[in-house]
């Protein structure tokens, strides 16, 4: 024991079991480092839990760095956490801990639980305690619910805050967290998205893992700013209306000597069987999702970004790499489950507790699942056997559609069933439609660069794209710089090309993203059954030849309803008949092909009145000008 650390606790011994078990949702209001006063002295509280290590202390510019003079005392109880107050010492330290291991290896490591990081490259964690003083009451209280409710339009603009806009003329720089709290909060707004997604903000080593490698779970990186204005950012998208979700990485760590790799020398987080343990996809470590410690650790996380900085959902990064003790895995190179099988029942149940806490907490939140495979019930409650989130990704519909549209329009109608395929399973799960970051990297090219023809007709299927997405079943993500149509890929040292908005076809698929956003919130055909099987109707799937679907989009008052119609080649459809839910007039209320989204022209300008001609088995039809790679939404005028 040091005497320059002072006997002090904020555990009690409820405190400690909840811990063990597994069960304690809030520690970072125990663990890490907390400015306060023992003995009528100002100091600095610091608790990390290190149950292998022989000896910890707290170093720092406030000591040289010293390895001995701050010693911090372990815990009677054998729970592993060793503690103390360091008084003379405030907000702004910085500082790690040294760590002695059992078999006397010697580390520095960060706090896992830091409020605040330095900025990378540097590692030390930094004592925070100020916090922001919010104003979102009104979001909290109302448009929250309302806005997260599946009954309401769900439009996500994914972002990466480090390339979303730079400052050119300022060295390349990226903008502040103020910064966007200007630029970006206005822009979603007008765009009309409904929340916005950040690619991991929490404190990470290598700005170019994107922040899906992360060493600092419980601190927003600086390299943008402080705490204080990433609470700023937040609280302006909530006083506009705009939800904010947060990428989020329980999936595996990166082996930074610094993190949280062996942090007493021991596999503190992780496995120490690799088979276990190291994630070859991302040469990183695997949580032990088995160890009740770090279960705690991750859900208090969790409900940490929800509470701390009034985040509105996660998107859980990797869900299939949890679910799956083989995933990207050879033979032998795994080890099976206590039944013989491959899924991580330790994983399951970690992500049933993790979203029962979350929406037990915190019930108008969003728990998003990024989860590839035909795991069932990823979006069902618990209590029917299902993992608990709130929506899962429709990967296979990304996946077909993206192959379809890159076909040449003529051989199309050969591969119809990849267009049409994905309403045979739309409302197994909670299903987001994503075009996310993943699609447009790695070779992958931009979204309009995977779209075939000349540049009239790639910018057509741009659009046509969008006009399907927002008319097919499910909420809806968009990754930055496709709302304009991006000719490059996303690098993550650039910003978008903005210059590109000041030329038609770009302005038009702009302003196309911004139209669909609104049709979406205002029309409740879209809404009102969006993960409901009654909220969709074929009329017409089968005309592969010509490449044609007709689908109806269905509300709860039938009079809502909407009939879409996609025509997936180049070629005009003068007259094509389609078969009606409902007699009467019918007008156009929007045609990607429009003149202001840079298409043609080939629009229904005057309202179409149904006739009594019978067509798919429908006892009504009308004839319409199908625009050519063009999507026509069309709703009865009362």
């Amino acid at each position: 024991m040091s005497n320059n650390v002072e006997v002090f606790s904020r555990f009690s011994d409820l405190d400690i079991h909840l811990f063990r078990e597994g069960k304690h949702y809030k520690l970072y209001e125990n663990f890490g480092s907390h400015i306060t006063k023992n003995n009528g002295n100002d100091g600095v509280y610091f608790a990390v839990w290190a149950p292998s290590a022989k000896k910890v202390s707290v170093i720092g510019n406030f000591n040289g760095w010293n390895k001995n003079s701050h010693v911090l005392n372990v815990r009677w109880d054998s729970s592993g956490i060793w503690e103390g107050f360091i008084p003379n010492i405030g907000e702004g330290e910085v500082y790690k801990y040294y760590v002695v291991s059992a078999n006397g290896e010697e580390h520095e490591k960060g706090d896992p639980y830091a409020l605040a990081w330095e900025e990378p490259p540097k590692t030390g964690s930094v004592v925070w305690s100020k916090k922001h003083t919010w104003r979102d009451k009104k979001w909290a209280t109302e448009q929250r619910h309302q806005a997260n409710n599946y009954k309401s339009a769900i439009s996500i603009y994914e972002v990466h805050l480090g390339s979303w806009k730079r400052k050119v003329e300022e060295g390349n720089r990226w903008l502040t967290y103020r910064e966007m709290a200007t630029e970006l909060v206005a822009y979603v707004k007008e765009m009309g998205f409904t929340h916005v997604e950040f690619m991991p903000v929490m404190e990470h080593p290598f700005y170019g893992s994107w922040g899906y490698q992360i060493h600092g779970y419980f601190a927003p990186t600086s390299r943008f700013g402080s705490p204080i204005d990433f609470s700023y950012l937040v609280d302006k998208f909530h006083q506009a209306g705009i939800g904010v979700i947060l990428d989020w990485v329980p999936s595996h760590f990166p082996g930074d000597a610094h993190g949280l790799y062996r942090f007493d020398g021991s596999a503190l987080y992780e496995h120490e069987d690799p088979r276990l343990g190291f994630h070859p996809d991302w040469n990183s470590y695997i949580f032990n999702y088995g160890r009740n410690e770090v279960r705690s650790f991750l859900i208090s996380n969790a409900l940490f970004w929800l509470e701390r900085y009034h985040i509105d959902g996660l998107r859980v990064d990797a869900v299939a790499s949890m679910l799956y003790l083989d995933y990207s895995r050879n033979e032998g190179e795994w080890i099976p489950n206590e039944f013989g099988g491959r899924e991580n029942l330790d994983a399951i149940s970690f992500l049933k507790e993790l979203n029962q806490t979350v929406y037990g907490t915190f019930p108008d939140s969003l728990m998003i699942a990024e989860e590839s495979t035909s795991f069932p019930n990823v979006s069902r409650p618990t209590y029917v056997g299902g993992l608990g989130f709130g929506m899962k990704w429709m990967m296979g519909w990304m996946n077909d559609t993206l192959e379809y549209f890159k076909r040449n329009t003529y051989y199309r109608k050969f591969h119809h069933n990849e267009i049409s395929f994905s309403l045979t399973y739309a409302f197994s799960e909670n299903f987001m439609l994503p075009l996310s970051h993943d699609e447009v990297v790695h070779g992958k090219g931009a979204l309009i660069q995977r779209m075939p023809g000349d540049e009239w007709q790639r910018f057509a299927n741009l659009r046509l794209l969008f006009g399907y997405m927002f008319t097919h079943p499910g909420s809806k993500l968009l990754f930055m710089g496709g709302e304009f149509g991006q000719t490059s890929e996303w690098k993550h040292e650039e910003s978008l090309a903005w210059h590109l908005t000041q030329y038609d076809l770009h302005s038009g698929v702009q302003q196309l993203v911004k139209d669909l956003n609104k049709l979406y919130s205002t029309n409740k055909a879209l809404t009102d059954k969006n993960y409901e099987a009654f909220g969709f109707e074929w009329i017409d799937y089968t005309d592969s030849e010509q490449s044609v679907l007709a689908y109806i989009r269905k509300a709860d008052n039938a009079e809502e309803d909407l009939v879409i119609v996609c025509n997936f080649t180049p070629m005009t459809r003068e007259n094509y008949a389609i078969g009606m839910p409902a007699e009467g007039i019918w007008k156009e209320v929007l045609n990607t092909d429009d003149t202001k989204y840079g298409g043609s022209g080939y629009l229904n300008h005057k309202p179409l009145q149904t006739n009594n001609i019978g067509f798919h088995h429908r006892s009504c039809s009308i004839n319409i000008n199908l625009p050519p790679l063009g999507v026509s939404i069309l709703k009865r005028t009362l």
